[in-house]
């Protein structure tokens, strides 16, 4: 790790970022322009959100399965806005074992088209229903455009597929999955994300309806983060999806597909984040605790690594690392896990061995502020504690953040300033034409109609009319 200190993120937010996803061993960049490697530190944030996930995934009755990276052409152009939504994104493979297929197949950017055929071989009554299945894997789209973690041409994701015999239904697994990405979000990420329904604009090619969890960043711009899309019959009427109900009737099944991606680990670092580096929620982060061991010769060595063993055999229940680096001094240690974003820094020095002490300090509150001293003993319960302590914190911090750069701007020229720096929440008609004369005047594109409304109604901020719904409009990543 080079010392050379990260651009501010005032000074530079984009360079910052980009900076710090190298430098703090996140990821790099691969040889095939837009893709990138996940490194090991990036990797093992990403398996703690899979398990967060996962874990929420099969609590609500959804079961992991595996379905193909290549799809047949011809599936793609079976639903109409599916094929025109993602035909300028996708990866053709035209030869195979050196011969010309005669069918070119596309490598997946999601995978409601062959999930959707395999479910018509699957569901013939309604005994089969509802079918929940969840996929983790890796999706190809051709950016033009790409930044790591972001935007990238490869990138892992999960992607959950469902199938039921009613619209209510169909509808009730869309909110419910929104929902587990608010309650991940917020509480194992603190996160604080806004859900809201997207503009016919704005949502998933195929779908019905599409649904987001929207997240501002420390720059004020908006990053959607997960989503969750009520697909109707769409796909099931593209794919002969039917079943026979208990009239002995044929129907069509009603789908739902919603997803959330390693863009993720993005918004965490660029919801967190300062001018030293990462800063990770404890619930997440790779190593929620470093102890650093302080010493200058070879007596103190003994007495404080005596300690060091001490203190890791009583948190055992943590992720913990003990950095025993010889070649590099305390403070560079210091630096180096600030970087990374460790929450807890854990020093033990000469001092604290006399006194029976560790001294703990908190990556959430850099400097002398951040630091406290605590016993050796019972260290299980406080290292517990500060933990949590910590992941409020951050929520708490970037919630105020995002209220404080939430704007109701007054008229059509307020919404105009207040979005090159934050969110507008304002009254708009739901026309394509006002949310297009916001997109092409400002950049800022609607993000979402947030389920918690203030009731009423209002003019919308662009035309005047009598508007019931309020949207956010941001600029966005």
């Amino acid at each position: 790790m080079s010392e050379e200190k990260l651009p501010t993120r005032k000074e530079n937010f984009a360079e910052w970022y980009n900076q710090l996803v190298l430098r703090a061993d996140l990821a790099d960049y691969a040889p095939v322009r837009g893709c990138m490697v996940v490194k090991p530190y990036g990797w093992a944030l990403w398996e703690n959100i899979q398990q967060a996930l996962d874990h929420r995934f099969k609590a609500t009755g959804h079961v992991n399965a595996a379905f193909p990276l290549l799809i047949p052409q011809s599936f793609l152009e079976k639903e109409k806005e599916h094929v025109e939504g993602f035909s300028p994104e996708l990866a053709v493979v035209t030869i195979g074992g050196g011969e010309v297929l005669e069918e070119p197949l596309i490598v997946r950017p999601t995978s409601e088209t062959i999930i959707g055929y395999m479910y018509s071989k699957w569901i013939k009554s309604y005994r089969d229903l509802p079918v929940l299945i969840n996929q983790w894997g890796n999706v190809v789209r051709w950016e033009m455009r790409t930044k790591l973690f972001l935007r990238t041409l490869e990138f892992y994701w999960q992607e959950g597929h469902t199938a039921h015999a009613t619209a209510e239904e169909a509808q009730e697994e869309t909110l419910r999955m929104l929902n587990i990405y608010a309650d991940f979000a917020i509480n194992d990420a603190s996160v604080p994300v806004v859900a809201g329904r997207k503009s016919s604009a704005e949502k998933f090619a195929g779908a019905a309806s599409s649904y987001t969890i929207e997240a501002m960043m420390g720059d004020t711009r908006a990053l959607q983060s997960g989503t969750s899309h009520n697909l109707g019959q769409n796909f099931a009427k593209a794919f002969n999806i039917q079943y026979l109900d208990q009239n002995n009737e044929l129907q069509y099944a009603w789908t739902t597909s919603w997803g959330m991606s390693t863009r993720f680990i993005g918004a965490i670092i660029m919801t967190h984040g300062d001018d030293q580096g990462l800063v990770l929620p404890p619930r997440l982060a790779p190593i929620q605790a470093v102890i650093v061991p302080i010493y200058k010769t070879e007596a103190e060595k003994a007495s404080v690594m005596e300690a060091v063993e001490r203190v890791k055999a009583q948190l055992i229940n943590f992720r913990i690392k003990v950095d025993e680096r010889e070649e590099v001094t305390p403070g560079f240690k210091f630096n180096d896990w600030e970087l990374r974003g460790v929450p807890l820094r854990i020093e033990v020095g000469p001092k604290d061995v006399e006194k029976g002490t560790v001294a703990f300090a908190r990556r959430d509150i850099p400097g002398r502020e951040g630091k406290s001293f605590v016993p050796q003993t019972q260290l299980e319960a406080q290292v517990a504690e500060m933990l949590q302590t910590i992941q409020a914190s951050l929520h708490e911090r970037a919630r105020n953040f995002r209220m404080e750069n939430t704007h109701n701007p007054a008229d059509y020229a307020a919404l105009q300033e207040v979005v090159q720096a934050g969110w507008a929440f304002s009254w708009w008609c739901g026309s394509p034409e006002c949310e297009t004369k916001v997109k092409d005047e400002t950049k800022a594109t609607t993000r979402c109609m947030p389920l918690e409304q203030p009731g009423g109604e209002g003019p919308c901020i662009v035309c005047g009319k009598p508007s019931t719904e309020k949207v956010i409009f941001a600029r966005a990543y």
